[in-house]
């Protein structure tokens, strides 16, 4: 069998292509239309659907349809998105669009169907995990050419669900949509929300909380798990065509490599160890580390109990489930390693037909990922601290650049950070102005600790000294690597109460348009900059709710 093509296919059902009056909605029998059958082509949105997980891939995933719901009511819709995507908003906000994000409807072209996958959760592995809460609606081409996975998340039951009710609450949903929109304004590879639809129904959890379906957009939802799901069961083939599709998908320029499978471990883990540097760079805790929620497109997916760490303390854990710290701020690129190394076991029989020469080939992979995820999260640092230099000598001692300390600098920036009990941040942040010649904002910040930061400031400027960077290129670079909003939680946590509890959405629309311009300074948004007190995040703790 030949490698898959995911070049677009015309798209076609009973006989019509998609664009004629097969784009208005699908019902499923016996469930009510909400769409005016007069004016449901106009009023419908119409999705260029190519679903090549669905064509190339049989065998790894359940049709499945969405549950209703009893009363569906759009939250929100990004309209941004909906424009990437090629979708008209406007037939979104509509009848037949919230129709279709509700699980109403499904539109002409859609294949919905839910992914099976396994995983290691907390270490231990689960054998058969799967879209318990999701299913992916299909696939789209946006208007900048890339593929796009279109899913929901909560809409229902599958063969996957364990038990569960397949459904999510609106609060967590929410979560995921601010949370999944402020990563992307930091510039961080990430999955977003298109649509936030509340259902109208009662989701039960330690008590009942209003239901709600998140629309999700991901470049794909492949994950290392997938990968697992068809090693763990020895199934060879199924492995290796999975292998191409992603290949095919993701990483185009290894199909004609001698060595694509190599490569392909090697090019996931390039695209983590960046991920990872830009986790670290913000302070971002992602919680549930699960090999099940690391993608191989390299994009941050599953924003469940996820966190944004205030005073600097490696040991940082917000989630209520991790309690051993396993997924703690400090511990994520280890973390990320181990869970290649996973993925490399997955990818064994593919690397060599020598069991050894497999082994040995994907342990150079998995042996320089430490080094490779430093070298990025030094080019964060020199980023943060106004030092970078061009990518090509962005290795940690490259004699060449001659910043063979910056590493250490960075390090006892954080030291200070840690010992001072300095809000991240706004620590970085501070740079920013020192960097201009005012020291006030650090040292303000330091408090006790201001011998010592002074110390620091000291050799900062001495290595400011040395490069050849200009003033104004280096406050462009750090005003683009020290952002002064980010989601705080206990202001996350309001926006959410008053959404879940009030049915008030203008404290979360304030904030996610703070977070929209996350490094921007603005008087008007001073609140939003300010951390929670101590006593508050001392006790915060996060939780998997959808």
């Amino acid at each position: 069998m030949g490698r898959p093509s995911l070049a677009p296919r015309p798209c076609a059902r009973a006989g019509r292509a998609l664009g004629s009056a097969v784009d208005c909605l699908l019902v499923r029998p016996g469930r009510k239309s909400v769409v005016n059958p007069d004016t449901a082509e106009i009023a419908s949105p119409r999705f260029a659907f190519d679903n090549s997980y669905a064509r190339e891939l049989d065998g790894f995933y359940t049709p499945w349809s969405p549950a209703p719901s009893p009363q569906p009511r759009l939250i929100k819709l990004n309209r941004a998105l909906a424009a990437e995507l090629g979708l008209d908003a406007e037939a979104l906000a509509g009848p037949a669009g919230v129709a279709v994000l509700a699980g109403n409807a499904v539109p002409a072209g859609a294949q919905p169907l839910a992914q099976v996958y396994a995983g290691h959760q907390f270490g231990g592995y689960s054998p058969r995990l799967g879209d318990g809460r999701a299913l992916l609606l299909g696939e789209v081409i946006d208007v900048q050419g890339r593929r796009r996975d279109i899913a929901f998340k909560g809409s229902g039951r599958t063969p996957f669900s364990r038990g569960g009710d397949g459904k999510a609450a609106l609060g967590p949903v929410l979560r995921e949509y601010l949370v999944g929109e402020a990563m992307h304004a930091l510039g961080i590879p990430t999955t977003r929300a298109l649509a936030v639809v509340a259902t109208g129904e009662p989701v039960w959890r330690e008590r009942a909380l209003p239901g709600a379906i998140l629309t999700r957009v991901a470049s794909s939802h492949v994950r290392v798990g997938t990968v697992q799901y068809f090693s763990a069961q020895r199934e060879d083939a199924q492995v290796r065509r999975l292998a191409d599709y992603v290949i095919a998908r993701h990483y185009p320029e290894l199909r004609t490599h001698q060595a694509p499978y190599l490569e392909l471990l090697r090019g996931v883990a390039e695209r983590q160890a960046q991920l990872i540097a830009r986790w670290m760079g913000v302070g971002f805790i992602h919680g549930v580390m699960n090999t099940d929620n690391m993608t191989l497109s390299g994009e941050t997916i599953d924003y469940g109990p996820c966190a944004f760490m205030e005073a600097y303390d490696p040991g940082t854990v917000f989630s209520s489930i991790d309690e051993h710290g396993r997924y703690a701020y400090g511990n994520q690129p280890t973390v990320a390693q181990w869970n290649l190394a996973r993925l490399a076991e997955a990818l064994l029989p593919l690397l060599h037909t020598s069991m050894d020469e497999a082994v040995a080939l994907a342990m150079t992979v998995i042996e320089a990922f430490p080094g490779r995820y430093r070298a990025h999260w030094l080019a964060v640092m020199r980023a943060k601290l106004g030092l970078a230099v061009p990518a090509s000598t962005a290795q940690e001692g490259d004699p060449q650049d001659g910043t063979a300390q910056d590493g250490e600098l960075a390090e006892d920036f954080l030291a200070l950070l840690q010992r001072y009990q300095v809000d991240f941040t706004l620590g970085f942040r501070a740079l920013n102005s020192a960097a201009a010649g005012s020291d006030q904002s650090l040292l303000m910040l330091m408090a006790t600790g201001t011998t010592q930061c002074a110390e620091w400031i000291a050799r900062w400027r001495a290595r400011l000294q040395q490069s050849t960077m200009s003033e104004t290129a280096r406050a462009a670079i750090m005003a683009r690597a020290n952002p002064i909003y980010i989601a705080r939680n206990h202001q996350v946590e309001e926006a959410l109460a008053a959404a879940v509890e009030r049915d008030d959405l203008a404290p979360f629309e304030r904030l996610l348009g703070v977070l929209a311009a996350p490094f921007d300074e603005r008087s008007a948004d001073a609140a939003f900059a300010a951390p929670a007190p101590r006593e508050v995040t001392a006790c915060y703790r996060t939780f998997c709710g959808t």
